[in-house]
């Protein structure tokens, strides 16, 4: 059975840093895409990053220059360095899979400002 487990969340100032972590297991992802998605508060899904297995990756506009997403395919993880945070980052993020439609169940970041 594949679970993906997010970790890392929490409660930071603005400015601050945070980094996320997603644990992948059941199946090794080292051959696909793996991503991050956050859900603000009243608002939809979006798009944050994700990361290739080639280790290609893509950002928002929102959040480049100050995310980085990164695996180890060792540990079948992502994870998701967050620097700079805004209150408008704060949100539940997801760890998905895009190939397989596979998502966490999420982990709140709350920037206060």
């Amino acid at each position: 059975q594949v679970q993906l487990v997010e970790s890392g969340g929490g409660l930071v100032q603005s400015g601050g840093s945070l980094r996320l972590s997603c644990a992948a297991s059941g199946r090794n992802f080292s051959i696909t895409t793996m991503g991050w998605t956050r859900q603000p508060p009243g608002k939809e899904r979006e798009f944050v990053a994700t990361i290739s297995d080639k280790f290609f990756t893509e950002y928002s506009d929102s959040v480049k220059g100050r995310f980085t997403i990164s695996r180890d395919n060792a540990k079948n993880t992502v994870y998701l360095q967050m620097n700079s945070l805004k209150p408008e980052d704060t949100a539940v993020y997801y760890c998905r899979i895009p190939q397989f439609g596979y998502w966490g169940p999420g982990t709140q970041v709350t920037v206060s400002s």
